[in-house]
């Protein structure tokens, strides 16, 4: 069985890890970076209760991001700032948003992850004559786009349950978000999956967790 640990970013950040005996790359996995978007945090807690665990390499799981935010249900705790929108942060700052985002930072420049992908959820469905718009998408804000955004967007949409429920590639740049300012520092693969809030919140958790799976299939970390 992989080895496991937990540390925290904060007293109520948590960060899952666990490395396989066989070497391979690390993955971090993150959600609950705005605090109504629930669907991701579940997905992740319920992977984690459902006992994923890499074979290969290492992975890094943090169910609530932003608790602050979690625990009202608001894309930001009250009289905070959007979290995703304050990297890489500062640790002498006085907004607790940026001294967490710094923190984080932190994390990804010490582990080296070979992919992070935080997870998301949108008000409006894809599409491309509206901007912006988010839902059903693999988020990239670098190009070229990594070439495991098509594979799981394919990989998704086999497995469709309504035609709404199509995913598509999003090149969509936000130079303080999170993943694109861990792009720039590590050149690791980052990533924004964003699932629509149309559908119901059963579904759209079965929706993270299986992007999630394809993911780390992808980078060797499970079979498939």
């Amino acid at each position: 069985m992989p080895s496991e640990s937990v540390r925290f970013l904060s007293p109520t950040v948590r960060v899952h890890a666990f490395d396989a005996h066989a070497e391979g790359p690390t993955v971090l996995i993150q959600a609950g970076i705005h605090g109504d978007e629930v669907a991701g945090v579940h997905a992740v807690e319920e992977l984690l209760e459902e006992g994923l665990r890499p074979k290969r390499g290492r992975l890094l799981l943090i169910p609530v991001m932003n608790p602050a935010a979690y625990r009202v249900r608001r894309r930001a705790a009250p009289d905070g700032l959007d979290l995703n929108r304050v990297f890489p942060g500062d640790a002498a700052a006085t907004e607790p948003e940026r001294r967490l985002a710094r923190l984080f930072m932190d994390l990804v420049e010490e582990q080296r992850p070979a992919l992070v992908a935080t997870l998301h959820e949108s008000r409006k469905r894809h599409h491309p004559d509206v901007e912006p718009s988010f839902g059903q998408t693999v988020i990239y804000g670098v190009r070229p786009m990594p070439g495991v955004v098509s594979k799981v967007v394919d990989r998704m949409n086999a497995s469709l349950e309504h035609p709404y429920e199509r995913w598509a590639p999003h090149y969509f740049p936000v130079a303080t978000s999170s993943t694109e300012v861990i792009v720039e520092a590590t050149g690791c693969v980052g990533l924004c999956i964003e699932t629509w809030m149309g559908f119901e919140e059963r579904r759209r958790i079965d929706m993270h967790k299986a992007v999630v799976r394809h993911l780390l299939g992808h980078f060797g970390l499970i079979g498939g």
